[in-house]
């Protein structure tokens, strides 16, 4: 593999936000995943993967 340097003045670099526009919506989901996954690993060492599920029965009244 050959390494590669571009030098490019401050007005031409490009923003984080035309890079993420470029993305297809799966691939922002996925790196948002991967952001979330390694937030986890870190911060929450005993943390189980996924998000937290919450159920709950709500009983209607009737009349």
């Amino acid at each position: 593999m050959e390494k590669v340097v571009k030098k490019i003045g401050l007005r031409e670099k490009q923003t984080d936000f035309a890079f993420w526009q470029r993305k297809t919506p799966a691939e922002r989901l996925a790196a948002i995943e991967l952001l979330r996954d390694q937030y986890i690993k870190f911060i929450q060492k005993d943390a189980e993967p996924g998000l937290q599920r919450v159920c709950r029965i709500v009983k209607q009244a009737q009349g």
